[in-house]
């Protein structure tokens, strides 16, 4: 359906094609093809990009904000074939590329794989994931790529490239049911601050956000990427994520956390993973949460001192 025009109400999305220098840069890395679980998220950034004009540009403040107006956003298109070695390789090349170029890279998923080459791209120095899951399962999927960013480096990728030190990883969203013992075990050893589900809402988002920044944002030349996977949501309002369960945070709490993270300067770059464009709701209520998050990421860019 054609959305109504009003030369007086921008509309979000529709950016210009990055040209070589920008404040923020779309980038759709659309892996899916190691996932756990049958998935269309590769059809996802496009969904994203179409679901953004149906929110206008505008923080209502105080002050009033327009965010097309504030920030140089622009759109440098999706990496064709992201999955596999060759297509590691590409996304870290492009995303060492963009981040030389832009103060934030947001990468539109795509399964939660392309965590891996987007923060590897990105140089990270630390993680920060909203996620009910470790991701610190063995082998490549979508399961693994937390485990591959402490343990392993591309060999396919001509670039530098340096594992992230699991004392500077926080996640955020960690859930009961979810996870195996094995695996919290595991993130205990290695030294990860997790933060469960629980623990979020006793503290509160600020409190929360402040120490995931503190310990991620760590040491000399800081470079912290996030990784919001959207499954870390209520089912309810993220039926369109495979491993979304009820009880999960609501799209109003990752809005929130999502924006107050991306405030940080230290913070270069950001994935949206884990939505199935293809399984979700008619209402589209899914994609259309994962096209407020990127609204929320450039929120908190333009908040940024």
């Amino acid at each position: 359906m054609a959305l109504s025009h009003d030369a007086l109400w921008p509309r979000a999305g529709s950016w210009p094609a990055f040209d070589g220098a920008a404040d923020a840069v779309l980038l759709g890395v659309p892996t899916w093809r190691t996932s756990l679980s049958p998935t269309g998220a590769h059809a996802t950034p496009a969904a994203i990009r179409d679901a953004l004009p149906r929110y206008g540009s505008t923080l209502m403040g105080p002050p009033i904000v327009d965010l097309n107006e504030r920030l140089r956003i622009t759109d440098a298109g999706d990496i064709a074939e992201p999955d596999g070695d060759a297509g590691e390789a590409s996304v870290i090349e492009r995303v060492r590329e963009l981040t030389a170029a832009t103060g934030l890279v947001i990468a539109l998923g795509g399964d939660n794989s392309l965590t891996y080459p987007v923060a590897l791209g990105a140089q990270a120095t630390g993680l920060i994931t909203f996620d009910a899951h470790f991701d610190l399962r063995d082998g490549i999927s979508n399961g693994t790529p937390v485990r591959r960013l402490v343990e392993d480096v591309p060999v396919t990728s001509a670039l530098d490239t340096a594992r992230i030190d699991p004392t500077r990883i926080v996640q955020i969203g960690i859930a009961d049911f979810a996870n195996s013992a094995a695996y919290a075990q595991r993130a205990a050893d290695w030294g990860i601050r997790v933060i469960t589900l629980d623990e979020l809402r006793r503290r509160g988002i600020d409190d929360v956000v402040a120490e995931a920044l503190e310990i991620a944002g760590a040491g000399a030349g800081p470079r912290v990427h996030l990784d919001i996977d959207v499954d870390v949501c209520d089912r309810s309002v993220a039926p369109g994520c495979p491993a979304s369960v009820p009880g999960g945070l609501q799209a109003w709490e990752l809005r929130a956390l999502t924006r107050a993270v991306a405030s940080d300067p230290r913070v270069v770059s950001a994935d949206l993973a884990e939505v199935d464009a293809t399984a979700d709701t008619d209402d589209a209520r899914t994609v259309r949460l994962a096209a407020l998050c990127v609204l929320e990421l450039l929120a908190g860019q333009a908040a940024r001192p």
